[in-house]
């Protein structure tokens, strides 16, 4: 595959995911109780005999820099591999960063450059699956195509979140329609995996940036302009593949992770991840107590389980104390459930800390409403508590609710959350 480039979209801000990526990128967001989730594109490279990648960064990229370090977690060891993090760089101000995916390629060109290599691939840095791109260039190089784009059908009241296309039995697209508010075109979704022709990507994308009508998106500008023009086929990906952009796909990707028969085996897919730059006592073996119970759990290195567990996530360095229940739940690293707490449908970040006899997650009707603030965002029954917030003693939170970071006991009402309410800084 000395023949491809790999160039991967990894600035994304993940605003769905709430406060999960208010303070890194959405790539860098935890997942699967030891990875994060650019960890699966970086592993499908690697797999894919890739030697040479870019990681395009942009909103808040300290974490997943930290995380990406040099590539070697990835085999980016030999002089025969290049691995290269490409921040924004045309000029010193927010309003240069990258102006859509479509910009954020054109302007690394000059990267791409520096190796002989005929196609191109452009891939999404926060998507779940296991690939061999391989098969994929295969079938692009078979069809002399200019661009080939991986699809999956997806549910038609979908649609709306995704680019959609349509094509005919040889795979040759013929017509394409960008997030369609109604009457879709198809339900073959497009999955942000694209391979290119080198010197064809280069025209297109030095053509778009001298149009001023163009927001410089491949989604919204170049794809829909190549088809018709070009030879443009879709490659369809019958496997697992997730978009966890919303707290809910979130949740259910990290639910899906306890289940291998699902399609998504950690084991089987061997997903590499860097453990370098964790704290050493997450490098610890995890103890679980006499008391301890788990059932059908991941459990991350250095945690504590005195409790029960039951179909949850835990990552490094979680404690559950004596009494303490978790069902059905992601709690991030160094998260602590106090003695007689009980948490259910929650996604903690780091450090939390769950107070003694505190219950989270408390059905109180048969129908509780969504979030007052953020509908849209929350309101299937999942509750998001931020990084290093503690709860009070005794605390009681409902369904649907949102509790910021970096907030102290002091910060809860003495009546506790309601279904459907937020905490985000002191009540008085």
């Amino acid at each position: 595959m000395s023949e491809t480039i790999a160039m991967v979209l990894a600035g994304g801000q993940g605003s769905r995911l709430s406060i999960l990526s208010e303070h890194r990128a959405k790539p860098a967001v935890p997942f699967g109780s030891n990875y994060r989730i650019i960890d699966f594109v970086l592993s499908n490279i690697m797999h894919s005999g890739i030697p040479y990648a870019g990681i395009l960064t942009q909103y808040k990229p300290y974490s997943l820099m930290a995380h990406i370090g040099s590539g070697e977690s990835w085999g980016f060891t030999s002089r025969q591999s290049v691995l290269k993090i490409l921040p924004p760089y045309r000029g010193t101000t927010a309003g240069d960063w990258y102006a859509g995916t479509a910009d954020a390629i054109c302007q690394n060109l000059s990267f791409i450059s520096r190796f002989d290599v005929d196609m191109v691939l452009v891939l999404s840095g926060d998507h779940i699956y296991n690939m061999n791109y391989s098969d994929l260039v295969e079938f692009h190089k078979r069809h002399k195509a200019d661009v080939t784009i991986a699809t999956q059908p997806v549910p038609w009241e979908e649609t709306a979140r995704f680019g959609v296309l349509k094509s005919d039995k040889s795979g040759r697209i013929e017509g394409f329609q960008e997030k369609p508010k109604s009457d879709p075109i198809s339900n073959q979704a497009n999955l942000g995996i694209y391979v290119f022709r080198r010197a064809f990507l280069e025209e297109r994308l030095r053509e778009d940036a001298q149009d001023p009508a163009s927001t410089h998106d491949f989604g919204k500008d170049l794809i829909p302009k190549m088809v018709g023009e070009s030879r443009c086929y879709a490659f369809e990906f019958s496997h697992y593949w997730r978009d966890v952009g919303t707290l809910e796909s979130y949740w259910e990707a990290n639910m899906e992770c306890l289940n291998p028969r699902g399609g998504l085996d950690l084991d089987a897919w061997r997903v590499h991840t860097n453990w370098t730059d964790e704290p050493s006592h997450f490098h610890m073996p995890s103890h679980i107590y006499g008391n301890g119970t788990i059932v059908n759990a991941l459990v991350g290195k250095g945690s504590s389980v005195r409790g029960r567990v039951i179909n949850s996530i835990l990552f490094r360095g979680v404690e559950v104390q004596e009494g303490a229940e978790v069902r059905d739940s992601v709690l991030m690293d160094g998260v602590r459930v106090c003695s007689g707490a009980r948490v259910s449908r929650l996604i903690a970040d780091k450090y939390a800390e769950i107070g003694v006899r505190s219950v989270v997650g408390e059905k109180e009707t048969d129908a509780p409403p969504p979030n007052f603030e953020h509908p849209d965002l929350l309101a299937s029954g999942l509750t998001l508590i931020g990084r290093y917030t503690k709860t009070p003693e005794n605390c009681r939170i409902g369904l649907n609710c949102l509790v910021y970071p970096d907030l102290g006991p002091e910060c809860f009402p003495a009546e506790g959350l309601s279904s459907g309410g937020s905490i985000c800084n002191h009540p008085g």
